[in-house]
């Protein structure tokens, strides 16, 4: 049964059971219109509470209905049966509420909560908005503002933030459902109170607020149509009687499900999902992981231990200069206080991360640990003699990854007598923020090993991609080829300031030129030099960067690169000098430059990122098309509205179908 009703004294308990999450797929529906059809026959029941089994109350809607068309009862038929019920309803919530799970909350007239749960409205993530009242009672019982805020973010929130807004009613410590059911009996026959499609429209409406909203909001957008389309559901909230509302909801619903962007959304989701299905791991049972090393306190140790120490893991730091190791620890524990203050942990927690922070003058401490992640100059000889040391000093069974970008970690795997327990995991910077980890397989890498750094992804909460071992594995590679493709056009007769505004209105929230500047054109600089030997005479190879470098113009460290930059303003400001070498690149190499539309502009950097992606497909460094999409859109800024880069380039036909 998807939905279990139950008679407990006056009352009549409904508990939706459709596990895992308790989806509100049809059977769903079906169960509770029978459900709240039973309060309407039987007078003798006086009382009601609904709730879910175990740990969600429900996570909104059945991702196995998408695609299907409409299947009746709708939601929003469904929770009108709720809202209208000649009984004040009591939600009794012992954990997680999303999407359509918490609009059937909202129907309700009262709401109890367990600590546990979380809330949220995450349909914007899926191109969508709710879409069965939710952006109409929300606005009434919180106000505009904060409703706004609710549904165009996506984000999910505690119980205790839910109850401070007004959402939840009540949070309870023990025993939720008897006190519910306690609560729900403890109204008969008194006067409830008016349902939430009842009350009146927001208090802190008004045209100004909202416009200032849809300025922010769009401009935050980027070209996504979702959090837009949610405002305007909720200015109709504010501005038309409940039923009005509803049916204007139900429209922008329906102009949201026939977008491209929530094809690309959706595609986006499941892709998450895809990405964790590997044939070689499937069934392997991952090492237990608890005890973690960083060798490297830099910015990308300090990223890594940080995410390592908010999952909860033990971690010991090494830096072979004692000044690079104090400062680390003493800027990880300011990240951590940090959180505290914007309640991204609780007290408690930031102390046990405190505690699970050492400090180590010798690699010799890292004998007992369970994975060691090496995160030095990218340098192979370093590294190489790093492993080494590491090969000697960890235990048998321990996982050795390298954080490398670029260099080839089978050489590296190589100089173990471990090759099997060697990976990559290759995180983005900043480290603890970034949802996206690279997962290198090597050659000789153990099923067991990639099982294990998957397991451990997952824990840290991140969006884990299988890759195999090439120059700048996944989303470097791709990058390499979007900044020549770039640069060429410059010679070709672009400026910075076109390719980055275009590829801005494309959906990224920096150009490649801006990215470049934030990077520090050092680094490519660098990377550039490791081909020199190796770069054919016929491959077209562009100076303006290395003219730049050998200027001191590094990028906004040193407030200028592509762009000139003022002390204190990060803002990109259009450089004479650059704009001038541009043009003498074009003739020295005797270009005849001319104007280059937009459309040509996005065209052709689109086009060589996806040509790029499909040779990564073709050699199996990447299983799958969407474990590109999932690279690009979590490392690299790919608007995920688009759906990522090889679904884009597939539906606009630069790419054949899969």
């Amino acid at each position: 049964m998807s939905v279990i009703t139950r008679i407990d004294g006056d009352c009549l308990v409904i508990t939706i059971a459709n596990p895992p999450v308790n989806a509100l797929s049809q059977s769903v529906r079906i169960g509770l219109t029978k459900a709240f059809k039973q309060i309407e026959d039987n007078p003798n029941i006086k009382a009601a509470v609904l709730t879910g089994q175990g740990r969600f109350f429900s996570a909104g809607a059945d991702i196995k209905e998408f695609g299907k068309g409409l299947l009746l009862p709708t939601l929003p038929e469904t929770l009108s049966l709720i809202d209208q019920c000649r009984l004040p309803v009591v939600a009794a919530l012992p954990g997680t509420a999303l999407g359509g799970g918490l609009e059937t909350v909202l129907a309700c007239r009262y709401r109890l909560s367990s600590p546990a749960a979380k809330i949220g409205l995450p349909e914007v993530n899926l191109g969508l908005i709710p879409g069965a009242g939710g952006t109409q009672r929300l606005p009434r019982l919180i106000g505009m503002k904060a409703a706004a805020e609710f549904v165009i973010s996506g984000k999910p929130v505690s119980a205790q933030k839910a109850h401070e807004l007004g959402i939840i009613d009540d949070i309870i410590e023990t025993n939720l459902l008897p006190r519910a059911i306690d609560f729900a009996t403890s109204l008969i026959g008194q006067e409830p109170r008016q349902t939430v499609s009842h009350m009146p429209a927001p208090q802190d409406w008004s045209e100004e607020a909202y416009d200032a909203l849809m300025i922010k909001t769009t401009a935050k957008a980027r070209g996504q149509l979702s959090p837009v389309a949610a405002l305007k559901a909720v200015k109709a909230a504010c501005t038309l009687p409940f039923e009005k509302g509803m049916e204007a909801e139900r429209e922008i619903f329906m102009e949201c499900l026939a977008s491209p962007q929530r094809e690309g959304l959706i595609h986006g989701f499941f892709a998450q999902r895809q990405a964790k299905k590997i044939p070689d791991i499937d069934g392997v049972e991952p090492m237990p992981i608890t005890s973690i090393g960083i060798l490297g306190a830099g910015t990308m140790g300090r990223g890594i231990a940080m995410s390592c120490l908010s999952a909860g893991f033990s971690v010991k730091l090494y830096d072979v200069q004692p000044k690079a190791l104090a400062d680390g620890v003493s800027r990880i524990t300011a990240m951590i206080d940090g959180n505290v203050k914007t309640r991204r942990m609780s007290t408690a927690q930031a102390e046990a991360a405190k505690a699970n922070l050492t400090a180590i003058d010798d690699m010799t401490a890292f004998a007992g640990v369970d994975l060691v992640i090496e995160a030095i100059i990218e340098k192979m000889d370093v590294k190489t003699a790093v492993f080494k040391q590491l090969d000697v000093i960890c235990k048998p069974d321990a996982i050795l990854a390298s954080n490398t970008s670029y260099l080839d970690i089978n050489q590296i795997a190589a100089a173990t007598s471990r090759p099997e327990n060697v990976i990559g995991l290759h995180f983005f910077s900043p480290a603890h923020i970034m949802k996206l980890l690279e997962v290198i397989k090597t050659d000789k890498a153990s099923p067991q090993s990639l099982a294990s750094a998957f397991a451990f992804g997952g824990k840290l909460g991140k969006i884990a991609v299988l890759s195999g071992v090439c120059d700048g594995f996944i989303g470097n590679r791709i990058l390499k080829a979007y900044r020549a493709e770039a640069e060429y056009l410059l010679e070709d007769g672009a400026l910075p300031q076109d390719v980055d505004r275009v590829m801005r209105e494309f959906g990224f929230a920096m150009g490649p030129f801006q990215v470049s500047d934030l990077a520090g054109l050092d680094i490519a600089w660098h990377n550039r030099r490791k081909e020199d030997d190796t770069r054919g005479p016929k491959v077209r190879y562009v100076v303006i960067a290395d003219q730049l470098y050998d200027l001191g113009r590094l990028g906004q460290k040193t407030g200028a690169g592509w762009y000139d930059y003022k002390a204190g303003d990060r803002s990109p400001h259009i450089s004479p000098l650059v704009n001038d070498l541009v043009l003498k690149a074009s003739r020295d190499k005797n270009i005849t430059r001319r104007v280059i539309e937009d459309d040509e502009i996005r065209e052709r950097i689109i086009k060589i990122m996806a040509t790029e992606g499909q040779a990564i497909l073709d050699e199996g460094i990447a299983l799958k098309a969407s474990d590109i999409d999932l690279v690009m859109i979590h490392g690299y800024g790919f608007p995920k509205y688009r759906g990522g880069l090889m679904f884009y380039a597939a539906a606009q036909g630069i790419l054949p179908s899969a």
